[in-house]
């Protein structure tokens, strides 16, 4: 096992970013609070008493579920820089499933929003030591009498450890190994299901060291949005600690993401990077873009050759206006892109480019930027991962990608049987699930995924066949499919028409259960995961020789 080194720590970035950038802008909420880095200093260290008040040493586990915030990034940085392993947990799951990550985790505390707790149950988490909101850090359940007192003397506690003066001398934090685990960060929304994604500190680090290396328009005292969900590594890697590393100052939108708040947000922050999802940046370019350009006069200096060149700059222009004017580059992630919307931005110029990850690698795997990015890829292997095709041609002919190297997790959290899924032996490769070309000069092209996973308007990961399970079990469904039809969830049953003729409920009948089903299985299922609607199919799915459904020929 590696020891500690400089050169590969975490904490040693964190600490540097903090100490040079001492009276920058670091975190705020947009209409909300505002954190310098000495404050986010200041902040880190209280939340430090609070944990040795606890006795929360490195190792513990510390949960963290609320909606994104300046607060929930000062809870994760305390926890990356006492050693502490950070388990987020995303705040749109059901209080069952909160209950079970919580547990399942072994969390001694849980950093909560107040809106979230209040439909929490302590009876249910029995080993939890307390429940601290994260807006305020007040404490709302304590089993830990130490812990309640030095919140309520907090500020006195902290004057007499730091007795005459805070400044950047007083930032030192925990010397991390890199196979330290760090975070384990949940990728399923079923109790069933869940795998907890143990990420060591090298993880994170790497993302973030290929960050500093590659990203150089991204400079100390830049702006930038964070829309994603902290709780998943993308938003919480790539979109917040990439920035907060180099000195920029991370803006938290306190409404739901629409492209209405978005464009406004982009309006007051002028962002030098934007990171986002398919569905957000589509949703902008069709209703801001399209429609303009589908206009009889546009269309017919579309036509003309030399009006066309400055037609086509000027509508670059103004994206880049409605993106705030200060744009570097925009990343997309998670999915691929409409190749409708890819083509319009690659024509018109614009600083686009598609990454590829996944949670269990921290989560960056490939890259490129814009200026050298090309169509239909998602950029090349980045630095610290091999990549390996299963496939007589990878450039030609489609295989599942493999990647060994410093990003790569340790393994599931308790559940080994998983683990040995994708890490089938000790050699460190591990199979990503998805069918991947990498042509001669080291672009991947993803082909399809083997894997099923859905991702939600906001980068949640949405998995189908939890859905399915709910929904199966619903009157009259006999067989169902859940599908990504144009951004919106589509369940597509096959009804048992055997116990409907029995029942003697004609078409309309069944038709009026099946709403009735949609609405008693949006009833259990978190905002980003509902269903828009049911598609009755009056033929069985077609099926495997083992009788799973080819759900590649039902997707739009």
């Amino acid at each position: 096992m590696e020891q500690y080194s400089k050169d590969k720590s975490l904490n040693v970035l964190i600490e540097k970013a903090i100490k040079q950038n001492w009276n920058r802008m670091s975190l705020s909420d947009l209409g909300g609070v505002n954190y310098q880095y000495s404050d986010v200093a200041r902040q880190i260290a209280k939340v430090h008493l609070l944990f040795e008040s606890a006795d929360v040493k490195p190792g513990d586990k510390v949960a963290i579920c609320g909606k994104n915030s300046s607060n929930w990034a000062v809870v994760f940085l305390s926890c990356l820089t006492a050693g502490v392993v950070a388990v987020p947990v995303l705040h749109e799951f059901q209080p069952d499933m909160v209950h079970h990550l919580v547990n399942h985790s072994d969390a001694k505390l849980f950093f909560v929003d107040a809106s979230i707790w209040e439909n929490l149950d302590e009876k249910h988490l029995p080993n939890l030591m307390a429940a601290i909101y994260i807006s305020d850090f007040e404490i709302p359940f304590s089993r830990n009498e130490k812990l309640t007192w030095t919140r309520e003397n907090i500020n006195r506690v902290f004057g007499e450890r730091y007795p005459r003066h805070f400044g950047p001398e007083a930032v030192n934090y925990y010397k991390d190994t890199p196979d330290e685990l760090c975070v384990i960060n949940y990728t399923s929304g079923s109790t069933g299901m869940s795998k907890g994604v143990m990420l060591p500190y090298r993880s994170i680090w790497s993302n973030i060291r290929y960050t500093l290396d590659n990203l150089p328009f991204l400079k100390a005292g830049d702006n930038v949005v964070n829309m994603l969900p902290l709780a998943h590594m993308y938003g919480l890697s790539i979109e917040m600690l990439n920035p907060f590393t180099k000195g920029c100052h991370n803006y938290f939108l306190t409404r739901l993401p629409s492209p209405k708040v978005i464009l406004g947000a982009f309006a007051e922050v002028k962002p030098r990077l934007i990171i986002t999802v398919p569905l957000i940046l589509e949703k902008i370019i069709r209703n801001k873009v399209f429609p303009l350009l589908e206009k009889p006069l546009m269309k017919m200096l579309l036509r003309l050759p030399l009006i066309d060149e400055r037609l086509l700059a000027k509508v670059k222009e103004n994206l880049l206006q409605a993106f705030g004017g200060n744009l570097a580059e925009l990343i997309i992630g998670g999915a691929p892109l409409n190749g409708e919307v890819e083509s319009f931005l690659y024509r018109i110029g614009f600083p686009i480019t598609v990454g590829y990850g996944m949670t269990e690698c921290g989560p960056l795997l490939a890259y490129a930027q814009n200026d050298v990015s090309r169509m239909h890829t998602v950029g090349r292997a980045v630095d610290r991962v091999e990549m390996r095709i299963d496939s007589p041609d990878p450039a030609t002919v489609p295989g599942n990608l493999w990647v060994k190297g410093c990003n790569i997790m340790l393994g599931y959290y308790k559940n080994d049987k998983a683990t040995r899924e994708v890490m089938p032996d000790d050699s460190g490769w591990m199979n990503t699930g998805d069918m991947c070309t990498i042509d001669s000069d080291g672009y991947i092209t993803i082909c399809g995924r083997s894997k099923t996973m859905i991702l939600g308007p906001s980068g949640q990961n949405i998995y189908p066949e939890e859905i399915e399970q709910k929904l199966s079990g619903l009157p009259y469904v006999g067989e169902c499919l859940v599908i990504d039809n144009g951004g919106s969830l589509e369940a597509l049953v096959h009804p048992d028409f055997d116990s409907a003729r029995m029942q003697n409920l004609d078409r309309e009948a069944l038709e009026e259960i099946m709403q009735q089903n949609l609405v008693a299985l949006n009833h259990e299922m978190p905002a980003y995961s509902k269903v828009k609607s049911i598609k009755i199919m009056e033929e069985e799915f077609e099926k495997t020789p083992k009788r799973s459904i080819k759900r590649f020929l039902y997707q739009p």
